[in-house]
């Protein structure tokens, strides 16, 4: 095996493992996991976890950071929706916008004490779980409350709704029993894909960059191709496009864009791999921190929103250990335990993966305490893969 194939099995390592998992619960599952019913629920399901680990990526990003509150901003920021909604009859799009703010006011409230006071985010943040559960629960009064029937909010951040970009009826005459704009939509986005790919691969062979073998960069692309498609076929043939998925997607691109395209994303790679050098270097690194975790607030309102949506309700209980799957999914990514490493697609490949274990075990019938285990061990060999691959290969410390 050359060089460049294993630099290329070394990059896309976690792609080729997502493969193999949803592989095995497909034959174990007898094709159950494949069904569009199953494929629609792992988008909607997981769409926490995909909202909440790229906002918790760029706390990693600053030092290995984290932020164990957000589950329980979460449930606070739900609670507050919810009751705002169907209690005091606040129209909608200004509890949307005070759900919003009220999550970046929490954000901010914990950033400064970390970014300013330097107090660490471990204990901010534990101190921000326990304190928002409570007021959670003061808020709901310890009770369920139903959002039934706000349908609009529902249909519009609920993983479930139809989503249409012309007239469905005409759509649906076409292709019986086919969302034939979702199968659409799914054929533009791979072709988008393949033209951002070969035009990315023309510029860098321009400038004489290091580019993989023809042979390996045409199994990417056609392999992406493929999942792409198969994935916008299986949503067509459910309940088409669910409008959660568009959420997910913004949240992707956005932020995709900010680390990898923008200085401020730089700076928080900067801030992981020195904050010393970065500081001496002229960027406000106090700035960097409260940034990363007023942003975290943020997500954790549109998390809490998505939430609350998809259950039609809200409960003291709702964001239990969802800090922990938005953690495990940003390592099982990719994203180094000591900051400075990882990338919004590299978590969002990681959230997948947890999604897919989580629901293929559930259809295996899987016991709960056993889910937690797997998951558990899981995370362990995703982070212990990444300190020995750091030091060379080598399991073992030196003095």
């Amino acid at each position: 095996m050359n060089k460049s194939t294993i630099d290329f099995i070394k990059k896309y390592t976690m792609i080729l493992v997502l493969i193999i998992v949803y592989a095995f619960f497909a034959w174990q599952t007898g094709g159950t996991i494949l069904l569009p019913m199953n494929v629609s629920s792992l988008i909607s399901q997981n769409a926490y976890v995909f909202i909440l680990a790229t906002g918790m990526l760029l706390c990693i990003l600053t030092g290995g950071n984290i932020d164990l509150s957000v589950g329980s901003v979460v449930c606070f920021i739900g609670a507050v929706g919810a009751v705002l909604m169907v209690n005091l009859h606040v129209p909608m799009m200004l509890s949307i916008l005070l759900m919003l703010v009220l999550g970046t006011a929490i954000g901010a409230f914990q950033a400064f004490w970390i970014a300013f006071v330097r107090i660490p985010p471990f204990i901010v943040t534990l101190a921000g779980m326990l304190a928002f559960r409570g007021l959670s629960n003061v808020v709901l009064k310890g009770l369920t409350v139903s959002i039934t029937d706000c349908t609009s909010f529902v249909n519009l951040f609920g993983g479930g709704a139809n989503c249409y970009i012309s007239d469905p009826e005409f759509l649906q005459g076409l292709v019986p029993g086919v969302n034939l704009t979702c199968l659409i939509a799914g054929v533009i986005i791979a072709a988008v894909f393949a033209v951002v790919q070969f035009k990315t691969r023309i510029t860098r062979k321009k400038k004489n960059y290091e580019i993989e073998p023809d042979i390996l960069f045409w199994i990417k692309t056609i392999g992406i191709i493929a999942v792409i498609v198969a994935f916008f076929s299986a949503l067509s043939r459910h309940k088409g496009i669910p409008t959660v998925l568009i959420w997910v997607a913004i949240v992707i691109i956005v932020y995709g864009y900010i680390t990898s395209n923008t200085k401020t994303g730089r700076y928080f790679y900067a801030v992981g791999g020195n904050e010393k050098a970065t500081k001496l270097s002229g960027i406000n690194t106090n700035k960097v921190y409260f940034l990363a975790y007023t942003n975290m607030g943020f997500l954790a309102a549109l998390a809490g929103m998505v939430t609350i949506a998809r259950l039609t309700s809200a409960q003291p209980s709702y964001g239990q250990n969802y800090e922990m799957d938005a953690i495990g999914s940003c390592f099982i990514g990719g994203a180094s335990a000591y900051g400075g490493t990882g990338t919004v697609t590299g978590v969002i490949i990681g959230a997948a993966l947890m999604g897919v274990i989580n629901l293929g075990m559930s259809l295996m019938g899987v016991d709960q305490n056993m889910q937690k285990v797997v998951k558990g061990l899981v995370l362990l060999a995703a982070v212990i893969f990444d300190v020995v691959s750091k030091r060379g290969g080598k399991l073992f410390a030196k003095d």
